[in-house]
């Protein structure tokens, strides 16, 4: 959420009955409709690579259970596919056509580990192109099934796909074998009758040439492109207009935004779709940078009331740990997505509108309590007491009564008699409450042993 320009994470919970749906890295995602009223808006995500650096071919269905200012509950399912089963990639596209009726979804592109027998020790991490296949997707029954069109010869990954109704526009993407972003534009229209589905494709004139760009949409018939790379290690700062009217695509340069010098001098930058025309940028910190006013996150405006809008820069912003020429090189983009649209959150319970009382007052909940008349633990003064706490002081349950929280250090506790206490199952009490229970008194804290000096 956005507000006066700055930039508040909400917390979101999976539901008890969802999948574990690992941090993927390069995934395809789109938004589905689904038929039901608790499917209203579901999001799909297909592949990408998983944290010990293997790729996914698995298939997640998102869906949000519950939602209010506080905190947004997600229900993630896994998707068994039957069929022609997509083979594990990244950096590819995932889309929803509708037909008479009926919808479908549309995997292209990526890329993918070369075959297990062509793998060596120097060629483990080696990737290749996808095959040019269309797979056509039923979210319902879970069936598969690949389309080998003629008009598509070379794999593509990184590219900038459009879906309208029952047609997909394929834009740009990098050809990792010829290792060039050609200028492609495709036409991909499928028709959904009673019987087998048809797919077409068609070669456009007027493509740009582009990789990892970010796609935003400001009307029904009008998207904006902005950001990518032209050249390996070259930003595009062109942002391209696409209109549709029709079976017919317009692709135009709008003017260009006023970027800033920490933009224009960075190597990598990377963004979302906020939706409603606004896209979020990032760019990584550079230790070397001593500069108070240099910022990371930045908002841009492609909505036509705010085209000749400036960025506007976000104050929160946080440092990167390592400097990005020493870090390994990137793959084409190194974008982060989140495409929860800002309009998919609207309702009537006004999720999008940040009130500051709605916020938990953590100084009576969680663990800044004050557990008892002498308690000290500020969360504005609060430092680690023990080794093991990290953010938030260690606490230990007392089981007097009805049970309550306290903190270990208020209660004097040694570091060895914590864990002690936190791996058994045994009964603890406060110092206000030991008493009630003497033969469980609260063990007294040991000195450490004093080390003569070498």
């Amino acid at each position: 959420d956005v507000k006066h320009n700055h930039l508040k994470l909400k917390p979101a919970v999976f539901s008890k009955d969802s999948c574990y749906l690992p941090p993927l890295r390069y995934p395809a995602t789109c938004t589905f409709k689904g038929s039901l009223e608790s499917e209203k808006q579901q999001y799909i995500i297909h592949g990408g690579k998983t944290p010990n650096n293997e790729l996914s071919d698995k298939i997640y269905v998102m869906s949000v259970v519950c939602k209010n200012n506080k905190k947004v509950t997600f229900r993630c399912t896994e998707k068994d596919l039957v069929g022609d089963v997509p083979e594990a990639r990244y950096g590819h596209s995932i889309d929803v056509v509708y037909s008479r009726g009926k919808s479908m979804g549309v995997v292209f592109g990526g890329r993918s580990y070369i075959p297990s027998a062509q793998r060596t020790t120097e060629k483990w991490n080696s990737v290749a192109d996808c095959l040019p296949h269309i797979f056509l997707v039923d979210f319902e029954f879970g069936c598969s099934t690949s389309y080998i069109l003629p008009e598509l010869q070379d794999g593509l990954s990184f590219h900038v796909s459009i879906a309208r109704n029952d047609t997909i526009y394929i834009l740009g993407g990098h050809s990792l074998a010829n290792n060039i972003r050609p200028a492609n534009l495709y036409r991909i229209k499928v028709d959904l009758p009673l019987g087998s589905p048809a797919v077409n494709c068609t070669v456009l004139p007027g493509g740009i040439s582009v990789s990892s760009a970010i796609l935003t949409q400001t009307n029904s018939d009008e998207f904006v492109i902005v950001g990518g790379y032209q050249l390996e290690n070259q930003k595009r700062m062109v942002c391209n207009i696409i209109s549709l009217e029709g079976n017919k695509i317009e692709i135009r340069e709008m003017e260009t935004p006023d970027w800033t010098p920490d933009i224009k001098h960075s190597k990598i930058w990377f963004g979302s779709n906020m939706g409603n025309g606004s896209v979020f940028l990032g760019i990584p910190g550079d230790n070397k940078q001593a500069a108070s006013e240099t910022f990371y996150f930045y908002m841009l405006k492609c909505a036509e009331d705010d085209v000749n809008e400036d960025q506007k820069t976000f104050t929160n912003s946080q440092t990167s740990t390592e400097d990005p020429g020493d870090s390994t090189p990137f793959e084409d983009s190194e974008e982060f997505c989140f495409s929860a649209e800002a309009n998919s959150f609207d309702g009537d319970d006004e999720f999008d509108t940040y009130n500051e009382d709605d916020e938990e007052d953590e100084s009576v909940t969680g663990y800044w309590i004050t557990c008892c008349s002498t308690c000290d633990v500020d969360i504005n003064t609060w430092v680690p007491f023990y080794s093991t706490e990290l953010n938030k002081p260690a606490m230990i349950y007392c089981s007097h009564g009805d049970g309550h929280w306290v903190h270990a250090q208020c209660m004097d506790l040694a570091e060895r008699t914590l864990i002690q206490l936190s791996e058994g199952s045994s009964k603890y009490y406060c110092n206000e409450h030991v008493k009630i229970a003497r033969a469980l008194q609260t063990p007294k804290r040991t000195l450490p042993l004093k080390k003569p000096p070498l």
